[in-house]
């Protein structure tokens, strides 16, 4: 019984720490999800180009 208690009292915390969470708006969630989406995929661009001038390197030395 002392362990569902445990939980309960977990849970109860759990919800009060939530309400103190400052919540984006539906504007800022989607220009912060924008931002993200854009600088993975310029990171992404970049370690293509990276590694394709890397591979050709190799293939210079290889053969």
């Amino acid at each position: 019984m002392r362990f569902f208690k445990r939980i309960g009292k977990f849970l109860q915390e759990v919800k009060s720490e939530l309400k103190k969470v400052n919540w984006p708006t539906r504007r800022e969630f989607g220009v912060f999800t924008g931002i993200v989406l854009s600088a993975v995929i310029v990171i992404g661009v970049f370690f293509w180009i990276m590694d394709s001038i890397f591979l050709a390197v190799l293939q210079l030395v290889i053969g």
